[in-house]
């Protein structure tokens, strides 16, 4: 019926008609049961490309007055709900893409957004309004008239809080957005709020205009997680549909976890599914700039989580303390925490510990460390790579080398002085590695626990497993010989083909002080 008043399905259409479509259509049961109540108002603040732009699209495709949906929603799973026809197509809905409206109109973007909600009423109601009223008492207005409550969607809604700095410009952009969800006018009119942002509400003092709201975060999303994102049956699923090998997927992609349920990112898996190939598709250059602006902030300790988290552990963290604003980072919680609403990290709310969710993410922070002030860590993560290369290639002598440069490069940070030590500059060392293996640290295996075990996926091509041991102030060849006798080998039972044997030691005292050696040999599975 109009752009911002009454939309019709198209946005909705468009992704249901797209190659890959997860039905997500359960969210509305959930909506449905908020129409008209005290919970009627929702923030939804995620990363990009979780999902909340075609959450919008499909709440005014089965709400607006504008569109007749029947059809489009006959076989999702909406339609099972006895109920769910009651609330289709009966409300007056207004959807705005804030941000489109701040690209263009910084220093008015609260009079641009009503003049463009005013257009489009004034094409339906024509002069029977006064355009002159604040918005509220309009919608009020056309409440009583129609006797047809109002669902407000504002995507991207937080687009102003983040990215202006001018406190009048905020504060009246809060003073619309109360007249909108808050006002004694909008307690007649206001049947939902829903809004999208990427970062939760920012606390301002003396302002309320969006206290009344429940929201739902990458650290809290319950109980409506699973329609932000794919879940892991939804990628199973996908998999088989697509041939892809789901192992590959899950490593890429997975790893964020949301009041316990396993979550991808939508856009990155729709784009390896339809490509056919393995990936980062972060393509948004703004990225790097985040990751660096908060990995390098001068706090105590924050570089040392940064490089565990790199090597594959976890930190803890603490996310209350954080305003929700990228302009208030005053801790290295603050910048931990920032960095998992961005989605540049995961975070695991029964440890209280945020870490690195897949390689996807991984490649993200290489690619901005290669851009960033951490060069010497840039250089050693550039040579990853190289690394494996020269192990698959049996080459042990530049293997000790690569691996020795690696201790020189993370031994002021990571206390180097044991196997285990030795085991999270190994990680960092074979950094790119999970582009094509699932790696196991202290695998069972035989007699014993493997220190490494390297499994190649589908998509390794021709690259070998390995198992890698690693010893301190002993012998390569006694790592080898370990490897042998407790029969780790066992832990690629079933395997058939070549397993590389890679047996590394640190002399950490004598004449060969700080000195790597490392011995590899075949093992011909038969």
């Amino acid at each position: 019926m109009g752009v911002y008043f009454n939309p019709d399905n198209g946005s909705f259409t468009e992704d249901k008609n797209s190659m890959i479509y997860v039905d997500k259509t359960g969210l509305l049961r959930f909506l449905n049961e908020r129409l008209g109540t005290n919970s009627k108002c929702i923030a939804v603040s995620h990363a990009r490309r979780f999902g909340k732009s075609h959450a919008a699209g499909m709440i005014d495709a089965y709400y607006s007055l504008g569109s007749n949906s029947i059809k489009l929603f006959e076989d999702t799973k909406i339609a099972s709900d006895p109920e769910y026809k009651k609330y289709m197509n009966k409300y007056n809905v207004i959807h705005m893409d804030v941000s489109s409206v701040w690209d263009f109109h910084k220093d008015n973007v609260v009079e641009k957004i009503i003049e463009y909600i005013y257009k489009d009423l004034k094409n339906i109601f024509g002069n029977e309004l006064d355009y002159q009223d604040r918005i509220s008492y309009v919608l009020m207005k056309i409440y009583k008239k129609t006797e047809i409550p109002f669902i407000i969607i504002l995507d991207e809604w937080d687009c102003v809080i983040r990215n202006s700095e001018d406190k009048e410009l905020v504060h009246k952009y809060l003073q619309f957005l109360h007249a909108l969800f808050k006002s004694e006018e909008s307690k007649s009119f206001l049947a939902l709020g829903y809004i999208t942002g990427i970062l939760p509400i920012k606390k301002i003092k003396d302002e309320s205009a969006l206290n009344n709201f429940r929201e739902y975060t990458m650290v809290d999303s319950y109980p409506i997680t699973e329609y932000y994102g794919f879940t892991e049956n939804e990628v199973k699923i996908l998999c088989e549909e697509y041939n892809m090998d789901f192992e590959s997927i899950k490593a890429w992609y997975n790893g964020y976890l949301i009041n316990g349920m396993h979550m991808y990112n939508p856009n990155s898996v729709s784009m390896a599914l339809e490509s056919g190939r393995f990936k980062s598709y972060w393509k948004n250059t703004s990225a790097f700039d985040s990751i660096n602006t908060f990995i390098t902030m001068n706090y105590e300790g924050l570089k040392d989580d940064v490089l565990t988290m790199l090597s594959g552990g976890k930190v803890m963290v603490d996310t209350e303390s954080f305003q929700n604003d990228l302009a208030e980072i005053h801790s290295k919680d603050d910048a931990l925490t920032a960095l998992i609403h961005l989605g540049y990290l995961a975070y695991d709310e029964n440890m209280l510990s945020a870490y690195i969710p897949n390689f996807e993410v991984a490649k993200a922070y290489q690619s901005a460390l290669k851009t960033g002030s951490w060069t010497e860590i840039s250089k050693s993560i550039a040579n990853c790579d190289k690394l494996l290369m020269a192990t698959i290639a049996g080459n042990a002598e530049k293997v000790a080398e690569l691996i020795e440069l690696a201790h020189d490069t993370y031994t002021s940070v990571l206390k180097y002085n044991d196997e285990n030590s030795l085991s999270c500059v190994l990680t960092m060392a074979y950094f790119t590695a999970p582009a094509y293996y699932n790696i196991f640290r202290e695998m069972p295996a035989g007699k014993g626990f493997a220190d490494f075990v390297f499994i190649p996926r589908l998509n390794a091509g021709s690259r070998p497993a390995m198992i890698v041991e690693l010893k301190y102030n002993k012998s390569a060849d006694t790592a080898i010989k370990q490897i042998k006798e407790k029969r780790y080998q066992g832990a690629l039972a079933g395997y058939q083909d070549i397993i590389l044997l890679v047996g590394i030691n640190y002399d950490a005292e004598g004449e060969d002080k700080k000195h790597h050696t490392c011995i590899i040999e075949k093992w011909e599975t038969k």
